[in-house]
């Protein structure tokens, strides 16, 4: 059953969250229903006394249509369409307490790019181990979409993957609006792995800048991610025109060019010497400021690809310098030192 109308709630009110809740109230025009679940009660107060949201979206008047609440309950009833927007590695312990008050055929969305620590699942997979719809209730959001330009009404595109013809396209005409356009696909192994492994070659583009380094290093570092990025999602069973597309090289390049990219800034400040707790807690908006994907994900893409055979060099350098206490220039080192091959 496709589930196309009724009301919609965003689960997480954090930048990305937040900026959808806008778009789908833009586009869904006077009588979009669209509920904006916040962690905390004063962000919730805060957005419905004045239209703001200044920790997450801060200058953004957001449209009348968005209710924001920190019920949980209220907010996820009677909805038929549900978008996920609480970081990977807490998708699961949230949607535990959220399963039970789930619409039957409700459409589960994914906002998150990262891969479950420990059961190395991605997002969609969580959300049918904890949930138990049938996956074809599941659809997956993601693109080059840096939420500080959408909220200006920048032009930007966006992949909405489901195995669900009907949901993705109903998804698709609850996003379309002036400055939002969202494509389909059925691909959401490529557009999970895309959106995941992004992160962690920001990460390494960011270290790079940090210490001096060029425009043929960032192209360099960004290629080779792409077919760090290409060799595990066709182990998966990824397509490669998904991993070509916005999903893919759109999302990577946005990623790793941005100074609006957590990633790419936390990777910047640890190429300047700073420590990794130093560089979170001065990442942008430091209460939450932990949540920085590739940083957490990129053990748990190490691993899964491990267990495909699927070589990984730059993740690797990453996930060493994050949490195994290389240096970024010996990280460097290490990779130019390897030895030389066919492209």
């Amino acid at each position: 059953m496709t589930s196309t109308g009724g009301a919609i709630a965003v689960m997480g009110a954090g930048a990305w969250g937040t900026v959808l809740a806008k778009v789908l109230a833009e586009a869904g025009g006077p009588e979009a229903e669209v509920t904006l679940w916040a962690r905390r009660a004063d962000v919730a107060e805060h957005i419905n006394a004045t239209r703001y949201n200044p920790d997450y979206l801060p200058g953004t008047l957001l449209p009348p249509g968005i209710r924001a609440t920190a019920d949980a309950e209220g907010a996820l009833r009677g909805a038929s369409t549900v978008l996920l927007g609480v970081p990977a590695q807490t998708m699961r312990t949230n949607l535990e307490q959220w399963a039970p008050l789930l619409r039957d055929g409700a459409t589960l969305v994914s906002l998150a790019k990262g891969i479950e620590l420990g059961t190395l699942m991605r997002m969609s997979q969580v959300i049918v181990s904890v949930t138990g719809v049938d996956p074809a209730q599941v659809a997956v959001i993601s693109g080059p979409n840096l939420a500080s330009e959408i909220a200006q009404c920048q032009p930007a595109a966006t992949v909405v993957a489901c195995s669900d013809s009907g949901r993705a396209v109903a998804l698709q005409r609850f996003l379309n609006s002036g400055y939002f356009r969202p494509y389909t696909n059925s691909d959401v192994v490529g557009t999970e792995i895309g959106g995941a492994c992004k992160n962690v070659i920001a990460l390494a583009c960011g270290m790079a800048v940090g210490v001096g380094l060029g425009e043929n290093t960032a192209a360099a570092i960004i290629t080779r991610g792409l077919a760090e990025i290409m060799r595990l999602g066709l182990a998966l069973g990824a397509r490669d025109a998904t991993l070509a597309g916005l999903a893919g090289v759109g999302d990577l390049v946005a990623t790793c060019t941005s100074p609006h990219s957590r990633n790419r800034s936390l990777g910047e400040r640890l190429g300047r010497g700073e420590t990794m707790e130093s560089a979170l807690h001065g990442a942008p908006n430091g209460r939450d400021a932990h949540v920085v994907e590739g940083v957490t994900s990129c053990a748990a893409i190490l691993s899964l690809a491990s267990s495909y055979g699927v070589e990984m060099p730059l993740t690797d350098a990453v996930h060493r310098v994050c949490h195994m206490g290389l240096s970024v220039h010996d990280a460097i080192a290490l990779l130019l030192g390897r030895s030389t091959k066919p492209e």
